[in-house]
């Protein structure tokens, strides 16, 4: 993925939006990626395709979901 600095952005915004228009670019504050810009066409596809997985912090798993979590993941393991 492309990335621009904060500043390119501010500096030269064609630049940054043409990039954008072709695929996700970064956006970096102090070196670090903090943003991501993509073509609302981009964003609509992600958005509309169904997907429903969710992300989670493991401090917000219940006991059983992580004993699920954990032995899907030795099957994983044990099927290589």
């Amino acid at each position: 993925m492309k990335q621009f600095s904060s500043t390119e952005l501010a500096n030269r915004t064609g630049d940054v939006l043409a990039a954008a228009a072709e695929a996700p670019v970064t956006i970096a504050r102090h070196g670090k990626p903090r943003f991501v810009m993509l073509s609302t066409e981009q964003y609509d596809r992600l958005r509309h395709r169904g997907e429903t997985r969710r992300s989670f912090h493991v401090s917000e798993l219940t006991d059983a979901e992580a004993e699920k979590l954990i032995g899907e993941l030795q099957d994983s393991i044990d099927n290589e």
